[in-house]
């Protein structure tokens, strides 16, 4: 029979900044901006967006010239 009942774990917010520093010591200070990484991924993103759509406005034009 079970005498003693294990309290529930809480649930921590913490910043990744924090979890690097718990996971690798205090000795290594990492710091990583993630929503200035994130920002800039999603630039990139858009930019292969746009291209992608000039390419295809490109190949419409060759079909138009094949047509007539």
């Amino acid at each position: 029979m079970r005498k003693f009942k294990r309290p529930r774990l809480k649930k921590v917010r913490m910043s990744a900044d924090a979890m690097l520093k718990a996971l690798l010591g205090s000795k290594h200070t990492v710091n990583m901006d993630l929503r200035a990484n994130l920002k800039q991924v999603k630039k990139e993103v858009k930019e292969e967006v746009s291209y992608w759509r000039k390419n295809i406005e490109d190949k419409s034009d060759r079909k138009k010239m094949f047509d007539s």
